[in-house]
């Protein structure tokens, strides 16, 4: 299967994933045939992309690093606390914490587990989505940190809830399809101090979970906000979760710009003349993140275009790619497959939409 961009949808294609509705609904079911009236219903749901199985992406398989059915009851969860706190300021912090320990229980069975970017986002949901993939990358992050099953549900819970502020920001401003100016962006910087101020008045959460809500937009060289602090004064867990924010941020399509590809992310992220970002806890997100996902397409040095396959986790710059088409844009009759990690003539040198 490949991730495919719902405008290069053609009618006859075979769906590889299911697709969900905001609610939890299934839309479509994965192994369908996609024809015109269900591509104009993906559309109209703000679909912007979707798994496809065809010829050139057989037999390659894209998991999740959580299942199909916890991912949808998180992202369900995030949106009824949301809707909650702001009808009646309190939520279900009881169910919280026991999505958190299903997903870190789901985590943990697999050490060596590698994140693909796999999560199907619209527009509406974008914030439910990305809080659970910040919540997923943050304990991917802090697993490979080798940290305790206490200091885990802290930063679990933290990061779930880490944009929950964001209910208190005017609408107008959340949803503007372009970029804020100067007054609107300080509005929006509060969402951290509205965050931790829902959880703090609960009194049923950690400190430390409230100083990742807090804190999640501070940086390092004293840049971020809201208070500006920077090193030893930001929260170790704060840390961890402003990584896995900017860097699901970064490579979601946002009303105001598309994506960015997941390894220019990590080149940002790891740039020298920046001092933004904890550096030990850069190093081991990036062994968490796959840098090329499986299932994406590839731009390699020799003109040839192809799809990711598989991942090491020794060496997640060079995945196995599936070369399929020439240097002049012709489909090979018979695929490639390439080891990167074993051919050093072979380089990626951009992502490419197939």
């Amino acid at each position: 299967m490949r991730k495919i961009s719902l405008k290069n949808v053609k009618s006859g294609m075979v769906l590889a994933k299911t697709v969900y509705t905001d609610d939890g609904r299934v839309l479509l079911n994965e192994g369908v045939l996609l024809r015109e009236p269900f591509i104009s219903r993906l559309h109209s749901c703000k679909i912007k992309e979707i798994y496809v199985e065809d010829e050139i992406s057989k037999g390659i398989v894209v998991d999740d690093v959580i299942n199909n059915q916890t991912r949808m009851e998180a992202k369900i969860l995030v949106k009824n606390v949301m809707n909650e706190s702001k009808i009646n300021n309190r939520f279900n912090f009881e169910q919280v914490k026991e999505t958190v320990d299903k997903i870190i229980d789901e985590l943990m069975e697999n050490p060596h587990i590698i994140y693909n970017l796999t999560d199907i986002k619209t527009v509406d949901n974008y914030t439910f989505s990305h809080s659970v993939n910040v919540c997923v990358l943050s304990l991917i992050t802090a697993i490979k940190l080798g940290l305790t099953q206490p200091e885990l549900k802290c930063i679990g819970v933290g990061s779930l809830l880490h944009d929950v502020g964001k209910i208190v920001i005017d609408e107008a401003i959340l949803k503007k399809p372009s970029e804020l100016n100067d007054e609107e962006f300080n509005e929006m910087k509060k969402h951290t101090l509205f965050g931790y101020e829902i959880l703090n008045k609960t009194g049923e959460f950690e400190p430390d979970s409230e100083k990742i809500v807090l804190e999640h937009h501070e940086r390092l060289d004293g840049s971020g906000y809201p208070f500006g602090i920077k090193g030893e004064e930001i929260h170790p867990f704060s840390k961890i979760v402003a990584i896995a924010d900017v860097y699901d941020a970064l490579t979601s399509d946002r009303i105001y710009r598309k994506r960015i590809g997941s390894h220019k992310v990590i080149e940002y992220l790891t740039n020298p003349c920046l001092n933004h970002f904890d550096q030990a806890v850069v190093k081991s997100f990036i062994k968490s993140v796959a840098i090329y996902p499986v299932g994406t397409g590839v731009l390699l040095n020799t003109g040839e275009k192809g799809i990711v396959v598989r991942i090491s986790e020794a060496s997640p710059a060079r995945p196995l790619v599936r070369i399929v088409y020439n240097s002049d844009g012709s489909v090979k009759d018979n695929y490639v497959e390439v080891d990167l990690n074993k051919v050093s003539t072979y380089t990626i040198l951009d992502t490419y939409e197939l």
